[in-house]
């Protein structure tokens, strides 16, 4: 397959320099989250309970499930490019006190687990923001291929983190490879400082707890977002065995040690990036359906051969199919959730999907930590293998959505709303009636569309939808649909409705004869009537 920067090919992408230079950056930067995964599990991988091995897994990924959400909001509404400059520092500072707490041997297990939390914090803050960077770096096009170059970004980190990080343990000790993971963060940190990013950029902020409110009302008022949540939290619970109890297998199973740990994680890294260009074709030839199935099912098959082969180098070649199967999976969820989701909310619906991904990651862990102290580490892996291929199953059932009828870019569809009176963006709440008279032959499809018109207004700002038909004229129904403020009802008219939801609209206005006529209803007393043009003194009109 050519990987030349051709139009559509795999690297197209990189033709946009800051797209190119920031992807750098932020893979050397991934590189050092993995080098203090591996730290730590090092650290406690003598530990007699198998359980606490697995909490480090489970430490770093329960701060994005808590905070991933509050970071969506925070990159929807701020600058991304300062969040990214934090979140280094952050990074850096918490490298330094791990790496001075261990050369001091003062690092406790809980310590461990601590600093876990906290570098899992930082990595929240992070990931949201820079995925929702990632649409404005590439043209819509290139989306897709971006999207499988973070993920082979993501995956050599992953390949080259842990085996940079068994080799310095091997060679100097844990110290050090905590020192190393601090310095690299500085490459990214150093693009940032130069990188201008465009003007206009900004998105309007919203008060942080109405924008998560609005956030999570988005998703569960979208079906094809539930439904691609719903099939990551599967997939993952059962992959989440991998990166828990890999540690447990190197030690117990194949008795290999520090630089033996690192070069299997690095064999599932080099998977991926086969995965992530290997199959760059053939996911234009399969379903994400189809993608899903095949990766459960080699995943599944490469967590039976690390307890069943007992072979160190059968094991390496098992997990460079668990690394292909997994970039198959996780670029698939992704890109077509990035599909889906409209530019105001993208920073947000990214956030959800990370706290999906990642709560599969702490309840899997937990899990499959409690379910090797209680029978073995090779009952623990072959039930997550079996969890897998029950999601093949649940695909048969509850296929994934169609991302080709989707278009999230930004639609004016809604005229300015015609008031005689001026209305401050903080009032409300607001209702806002809309009227239809459909003939009765035609009321089965009216009331079908309606449906979907209804999710169209909650899931873009609404709190309450109802449609109402006249007991006088049974021809005449009323659609009526509250806002919490005069601002946020704005909101939908300024951008917040898509081209897809126009299509959804225009089916249930069609049907209306005569047009459907809309009405703004505010509580008594708000806004003041607009002054005539005609009472204005000469010197205003002028």
């Amino acid at each position: 397959m050519s990987t030349t920067t051709t139009e559509g090919s795999a690297l197209a992408p990189f033709k946009r320099r800051a797209f190119l230079w920031v992807w750098l950056g932020v893979l050397v930067a991934s590189m050092a989250t993995w080098m203090q995964t591996v730290g730590a599990q090092w650290l406690l991988v003598q530990s007699p309970n198998a359980t606490i091995v697995a909490l480090v897994q489970a430490a770093a990924s329960l701060p994005m499930m808590l905070l991933a959400l509050p970071s969506g909001v925070l990159a929807d509404a701020f600058d991304k490019r300062r969040i990214l400059l934090s979140v280094q520092a952050a990074f850096m500072v918490l490298g330094v006190s791990m790496a001075v707490l261990t050369a001091t041997s003062r690092m406790t297990p809980g310590l461990v687990l601590l600093f876990t939390v906290l570098w899992g914090a930082a990595v929240a803050m992070q990931l949201p923001t820079y995925q929702s960077l990632i649409p404005e770096l590439v043209r819509r096009e290139h989306l897709k291929a971006a999207i499988r170059l973070d993920m082979v970004s993501v995956n050599v980190s992953r390949a080259a983190g842990p085996a940079l990080a068994g080799f310095i343990i091997a060679a100097f000790g844990v110290p050090e490879a905590f020192g190393t993971a601090a310095l690299l963060v500085l490459p990214l940190t150093a693009i940032l400082l130069v990188w201008k990013r465009p003007k206009g950029s900004l998105a309007s902020s919203e008060p942080f707890l109405h924008a998560l409110r609005t956030g999570g009302r988005f998703a569960w008022n979208e079906p094809a977002v539930k439904r691609i949540f719903t099939r990551c939290f599967l997939f993952v619970l059962g992959g989440s065995a991998m990166w828990a109890l890999l540690p447990l297998v190197a030690s117990q199973e194949l008795g290999v040690g520090a630089s033996g740990f690192g070069i299997m994680f690095t064999a599932l890294g080099i998977g991926a990036v086969i995965g992530a260009f290997g199959l760059a074709g053939v996911k234009d030839s399969v379903s994400a359906n189809q993608m899903l199935a095949l990766s459960s099912v080699v995943f599944a098959a490469g967590l039976a051969g690390t307890v069943l082969l007992g072979n160190y180098w059968l094991v390496l070649a098992s997990l460079v199919f668990c690394g292909l199967a997994w970039m198959g999976a996780v670029s698939t969820l992704n890109s077509d959730i990035a599909l889906i989701l409209p530019v105001w909310v993208r920073a947000r619906g990214l956030a959800l999907m990370v706290m999906m991904f990642t709560s599969a990651q702490v309840v899997g862990s937990v899990l499959w930590g409690q379910v090797t102290d209680a029978f073995s580490l090779r009952t623990a892996m072959l039930a997550a293998a079996g969890l897998l291929l029950v999601t093949v199953v649940v695909g048969l059932l509850w296929r994934m959505p169609d991302t080709q009828g989707f278009d999230p870019a930004a639609s004016y569809i809604w005229n300015e709303a015609d008031m005689a009176i001026e209305v401050d963006e903080s009032e409300g709440p607001v209702a806002v009636s809309v009227d239809y008279w459909i003939a009765l032959d035609r009321q089965e499809e009216f009331l079908a569309a309606m449906e979907q018109v209804r999710r169209l207004k909650l899931r873009t700002g609404a709190t309450r939808w109802e449609l109402w038909r006249d007991g006088a004229d049974p021809t005449h129904f009323t659609e009526v649909f509250t806002i919490a403020t005069w601002g946020e009802h704005l909101k939908q008219h300024q951008g917040r409705l898509t081209a897809a939801d126009e299509r959804i609209e225009q089916v249930a206005l069609r049907l209306s004869d005569p047009p459907a006529r809309a009405t703004h209803l505010l509580p008594p007393g708000t806004g003041a009537p607009k002054l005539a043009e005609s009472t204005l003194p000469e010197w205003v009109a002028n």
